[in-house]
């Protein structure tokens, strides 16, 4: 396994840093779902209640905090997946508050509860993601109740999805599926993605064509790498679109396109169907 660079991913992080007031941009928690400025809204589509934060317990473990939704009347006799919810630089802090953002929000509502019973894990950290969040995370998972390990997925927006590209790579066999939401980084970062690490994880990554913060190049050469060695990765580009995209995973939109790497990736068009059906490989399958 090739290790990451302490110093690329400190470069990494004060790029992001910087200009994440895009993030922080995003309004208060109850009011930054950008549908409901198109005329739909999600609280009637997703039953999303006004005390939806405190469906989020916090936690902690180590230095970490966390806040946990579980699974809707969890039954002991079932197994649920674990979504790891990765906030950007505008969720750093250790309020245990911040780091829930419009997704979290969307993920609470009963009627995604009810469809995709789970749990949704979402730590805080004060800098980039790294090794040490994630041997955390999986402090977290490893002793919730009913668990399915074969079903972890991750994602996250901003310096959340450059954290998924991280976490993944430090150790792809754990996860089960990874969405990165404007991730691979800012023009002046040091490339951080080894593609040949994560080539058979199921990926969805998705950015704005638009998007000055993290512009879309870096991810595009991250899909075309994925191409090149027949790799498990779609990409979807919001054309159109800057960077506050977090949310469009989930509530879909008709200005985006989606690619495929190659014709190992699952064509389900709808995100939670596509992440719910995806189970950790036992091998690692090289593909030619």
């Amino acid at each position: 396994m090739k290790s990451l660079a302490p110093i690329m991913l400190s470069a990494l992080f004060l790029l992001c840093s910087k200009s994440m007031a895009s993030d922080n941009a995003s309004k208060s928690l109850d009011g930054r779902v950008d549908v409901e400025a198109k005329g739909r809204s999600p609280k009637l589509k997703y039953g999303i209640s006004s005390n939806w934060v405190d469906l989020y317990k916090p936690y902690s473990v180590g230095t970490m905090q966390y806040r946990l939704l579980k699974p809707i009347d969890l039954d002991s006799k079932k197994k649920y997946p674990v979504i790891v919810s990765l906030h950007g630089a505008g969720g750093k802090g250790a309020d245990n508050r911040k780091q829930l953002k419009a997704w979290n929000k969307i993920l609470a509502g009963k009627q995604i509860r009810t469809k995709y019973a789970c749990y949704v894990l979402a730590p805080q950290a004060n800098g980039m993601w790294n090794a040490t969040d994630l041997k955390n995370i999986k402090n977290v998972i490893s002793k919730l109740p009913s668990v399915d390990m074969n079903r972890i997925y991750i994602l996250g927006h901003s310096m959340g999805g450059h954290g998924t590209y991280i976490l993944i790579q430090i150790d792809p066999n754990y996860f089960a599926a990874a969405a990165p939401s404007a991730g691979a980084g800012r023009p002046s970062t040091e490339a951080f993605i080894d593609v040949s690490l994560i080539k058979d994880l199921p990926i969805w990554a998705f950015h704005g064509d638009k998007d000055r913060v993290c512009p879309i190049d870096r991810a595009q050469k991250v899909f075309d790498d994925m191409k090149r060695l027949s790799g498990n990765m779609k990409f979807t580009i919001w054309s159109g679109d800057k960077h506050a995209i977090a949310e469009k995973m989930f509530i879909g939109s008709d200005n985006g396109t989606t690619y495929t790497s190659s014709s190992r990736c699952n064509s389900e068009a709808d995100f939670m169907k596509w992440l719910f059906a995806q189970k950790r490989l036992k091998k690692q399958v090289t593909y030619k």
